[in-house]
């Protein structure tokens, strides 16, 4: 029998300290629950929605109130995790000496087509527990916005989905709002 190696968020630090990596830059790994599992890069019509979205927010996040990150860490310590979201909007801080936690999170976007049932489902479930309370699952192959919001017990009760001719808006900044076919047209 076999049994899976458990890491910490300090450990997987330390990991990363002493280079047991490779700096391979299409590799992408990210921590869930004590694993490392290796995400794979984006393809062309997700790594162009993570750019529209990137435009999006850093032209409408406040800067002296957001800390746009794309595809940079977020910790969640209490979990042993460490995920890489591909748009994170974050409380205006430094962050050169510690990564973002859930406290600083004001909004986490993740781009699917391929990891859907992943980001619908574990990845979920992981941002409910910690507390995220604004998550957003942009679905390409469907193209529209789900929304997930009311985490408690490990789970989002309020899930909503937002498709062409409607907007959505970051719980934290209602009065800045995101056209869903912005993301999606000509395609």
């Amino acid at each position: 029998m076999t049994t899976p190696l458990r890491l910490t968020v300090a450990e997987y630090d330390r990991m990363i300290e002493q280079g047991i990596f490779d700096d391979r830059p299409e590799r992408r790994l990210e921590l869930i629950h004590g694993e490392i599992r290796e995400i794979p890069p984006p393809n062309p019509p997700h790594a162009y929605v993570i750019d529209l979205l990137g435009y999006w927010s850093i032209d409408q996040a406040p800067r002296d109130q957001v800390h746009v990150r794309i595809q940079n860490p977020l910790g969640i310590p209490a979990l042993d995790s460490v995920t890489v979201p591909d748009v994170a909007w974050m409380k205006s801080r430094d962050y050169r000496r510690k990564r973002p936690e859930p406290r600083d999170v004001l909004l986490v976007i993740e781009v699917s087509e391929s990891s859907l049932a992943y980001d619908r489902g574990e990845k979920a479930n992981l941002y409910a527990a910690s507390g995220l309370k604004d998550y957003w699952v942009v679905n390409v192959n469907d193209s529209c916005i789900e929304v997930h919001r009311r985490p408690r017990s490990g789970e989002y009760r309020n899930i909503e989905t937002f498709s062409t001719g409607q907007s959505v808006s970051p719980l934290a900044f209602p009065e800045i709002t995101l056209k869903v076919e912005s993301l999606f047209a000509g395609s």
